[in-house]
C-alpha cells in the first residue's frame, strides 16, 4: 500500500486536499482523523505538520508527501522534488525597518531572526556573508520591535503583516515557493502505483491552466483563426452543414481567454465558447 503524507492545516492542507480529490482519491477528513485509507486505490494517507513531512519521507517511513518547497529545503532531507502543484505560492524575503538602509550585501555581523534558519544559513553562505541566525517559530515579525533581531526572513504571500509591522522587503526574493509531491531520493516505492498518482494530479494541475474554446469560423478566416488558437498539436476542425463554415476546437490557456475571443470576433467567428477542463493528459 502507497502511503502518501499530507499537510493537517493551513492552506497548503486545503489546496493538497482538494487536488488530490479531484484526481480521484479519497482523502477527505470529516473530523481530526490522523489517516485515512483508500482502499479503492490502495493508498494511505497520513495527515502531518507539514514541516515534518519532509523528515517522514527521506527516512523510508513514507513514499510521498505534499509539502512547500520552502519547507523541504530548510529540512535539508534526502528528497527529490516529483512535482510542482501551482497552489500555495509565496515568496520568500528579508525584511528590515522602513527607515534601516540594511540590504542583504550588508548583512555582516548582523542578528537575523527566521523559521528557516537552514534556507537562510545557504543563501548566506553563497553571498559569502556571516551574520547571526535566530531561529523562531512564530511572530517573526516582532522580533525587530522587541530587540531580539536586526532582520528577519520569512515567506510573503501578500505582505500585508509585513507593512503593518513596520517592514519592508529588501534584495530579490531568496526563493520562490509553493506546494511540491516530494519523494526520497532512490525511493523504492511501487513505481507504477507512484505514476499512477503523479500522471493524476498532472491532469488536474495542467486542466487548471486551460479551458477548451470552440467556435464556428467562415473558410476564408480558417487559417487565421487556428493561427489564433494552435491548440497542443493542432485544433479540431470539422466542416459545417451551412457551406464554407467549420467548427473549430482548441485549448487554450486561461489566462489568454478574454484577448483569444476579441481576436475570434474580429475574425467574424460565432457561436465562441470556453469551458473549463476537469482533467487531462497531453
Amino acid at each position: 500500500m502507497l502511503k502518501i503524507a499530507l499537510p493537517n492545516k493551513g492552506s497548503l492542507s486545503e489546496g493538497a486536499i482538494r487536488l488530490v480529490s479531484e484526481a480521484g482519491y479519497t482523502c477527505k477528513r470529516y473530523g481530526r482523523e490522523l489517516k485515512i485509507i483508500d482502499t479503492a486505490n490502495d493508498v494511505e494517507f497520513i495527515f502531518l505538520r507539514p514541516r515534518d513531512i519532509a523528515i517522514y519521507v527521506s527516512n523510508g517511513i513514507l513514499d510521498l508527501g505534499i509539502t512547500g518547497r520552502d519547507l523541504a529545503i530548510d529540512s535539508e532531507a534526502n528528497l527529490a522534488e516529483l512535482l510542482s502543484m501551482g497552489f500555495a505560492k509565496s515568496k520568500f524575503f528579508y525584511a528590515v525597518p522602513n527607515e534601516s538602509d540594511l540590504s542583504p550585501e550588508t548583512f555582516s555581523g548582523i542578528t537575523i531572526a527566521t523559521s528557516y534558519p537552514n534556507l537562510v544559513a545557504g543563501d548566506l553562505a553563497k553571498r559569502n556573508i556571516e551574520a547571526k541566525i535566530i531561529r523562531l517559530d512564530g511572530a517573526i515579525e516582532i522580533s525587530i520591535n522587541l530587540g531580539v533581531a536586526d532582520a528577519i526572513a520569512d515567506v510573503v504571500q501578500t505582505g500585508r503583516t509585513m507593512v503593518e509591522a513596520g517592514l519592508k522587503t529588501v534584495g530579490g526574493s531568496v526563493l520562490d515557493s509553493e506546494a511540491v509531491l516530494v519523494g526520497r531520493t532512490g525511493s523504492v516505492a511501487d513505481k507504477d502505483q507512484v505514476s499512477v498518482f503523479i500522471e493524476r494530479l498532472r491532469g488536474i494541475i495542467v486542466a487548471r491552466e486551460y479551458v477548451m474554446i470552440e467556435y464556428d469560423v467562415e473558410k476564408e478566416n480558417l487559417e487565421s483563426a487556428c493561427v489564433v488558437t494552435p491548440g497542443i498539436e493542432a485544433p479540431t476542425v470539422a466542416p459545417l452543414r451551412k457551406d464554407n463554415w467549420y467548427a473549430v476546437k482548441s485549448m487554450i490557456r486561461k489566462e489568454e481567454i478574454n484577448g483569444i475571443m476579441d481576436e475570434l470576433v474580429k475574425l467574424g467567428a460565432k457561436g465562441i465558447i470556453a469551458t473549463c477542463i476537469k482533467t487531462c493528459r497531453i
